[in-house]
């Protein structure tokens, strides 16, 4: 949840929400966002840098087809892995003669296998992710679009599960750079939603719909009192954890002074504060320690948490701060 400032003798009243001008498409690419994605931030040499990129992992991988990703597996590729003794039914062609005839002993060559990997993006829908400028989730949202056609085309499956009131809403897994033009509709059908949500049940409702040992990225403000096990409990479901962690330049340095009235944007509910100075720092610092408190968290249970603000150039978080932090490379 989000509060926003309101003068004091006003009651309590949602927030309304945020007008943007018209963007206008370039020249070329006009289709490859659709909607309210910004197609600005997507020409062809940015795809072309994306394409050489991949998103890390720690262990190695355990697809289940055939993919661009090194696997714990042996199997058929141009990259040599080990040798072992032969065995009766083994694959004559894959005897290493040269081997042989120094040792006079069989020994099969083992290669890499390759496997592909399952990329689920959870994205926070709630209705604190509309407040800022820029917009939190439209934030998120061309965050996922950079992410997922890296990892589209690194043959990587890729899954968008919008989290919303107290449920997950999975959309089914894509592979092949292909159907970047799904992900990224489906990325606009997403709108964020009305009234409480529960980010800790949608979360616990997205890890049961897991299925095997891949990559989960959280994309969320994390301002849920059940955020540290939102983490914690996603990080046990047996896939590597990346939560990137977004804020809006207000909510990190906010520019606000005197008597007001400060009002959830999902519950409706205010506070009458006066803001000065000491409140700010205050504020920051106690900023500061959550976001530390989560690093420390993440870092426990193996996970890499990334804080963002909404921001960030779509060039420089990829190219820079994902790169710095091993998300992508």
């Amino acid at each position: 949840m989000t509060l926003s400032p309101t003068p004091p003798q006003e009651p309590a009243e949602s927030r309304p929400a945020e007008s943007r001008p018209a963007e206008s498409k370039p020249t070329g690419v006009g289709p490859f966002l659709p909607n309210d994605l910004d197609p600005t931030v997507f020409d062809e040499g940015f795809l072309r840098q994306l394409e050489r990129l991949g998103v890390l992992m720690k262990q190695p991988a355990r697809g289940g087809l055939k993919g661009g990703r090194r696997s714990v597996k042996r199997g058929q590729s141009v990259e040599f892995a080990d040798y072992r003794d032969y065995a009766l039914g083994d694959d004559l062609r894959q005897l290493d003669w040269n081997v042989y005839a120094r040792l006079e002993r069989l020994f099969v060559k083992l290669f890499v296998e390759e496997e592909d990997v399952t990329i689920t993006f959870l994205l926070d829908a709630s209705p604190s992710m509309a407040f800022g400028r820029p917009e939190k989730l439209l934030f998120a949202k061309r965050a996922i679009a950079a992410l997922g056609y890296i990892a589209l085309a690194g043959e990587d499956r890729v899954v968008l599960t919008a989290l919303t009131g107290r449920t997950a809403r999975r959309q089914s897994g894509l592979r092949g750079s292909g159907r970047v033009f799904r992900l990224l509709a489906n990325l606009s059908a997403v709108q964020p939603v009305e009234g409480p949500t529960d980010l800790l049940a949608s979360a616990r409702h997205a890890g049961a719909q897991l299925s095997g040992r891949g990559v989960v990225v959280l994309l969320s403000d994390l301002l849920d009192p059940s955020a540290e096990r939102v983490v914690r409990e996603l990080a046990a479901t047996g896939s590597e954890l990346i939560v990137l962690h977004v804020l809006s330049p207000d909510e990190l340095d906010p520019q606000l002074e005197g008597d007001l009235k400060l009002v959830d944007s999902e519950s409706g509910e205010g506070i009458d504060v006066t803001v000065d100075l000491s409140t700010i720092d205050d504020y920051k610092a106690r900023l500061a320690a959550w976001q530390d408190g989560l690093a420390d968290l993440a870092t426990k249970r193996r996970a890499s948490y990334v804080p963002l603000s909404s921001d960030v150039n779509l060039n420089d978080l990829v190219f820079a701060e994902l790169r710095r932090r091993r998300v992508v490379g």
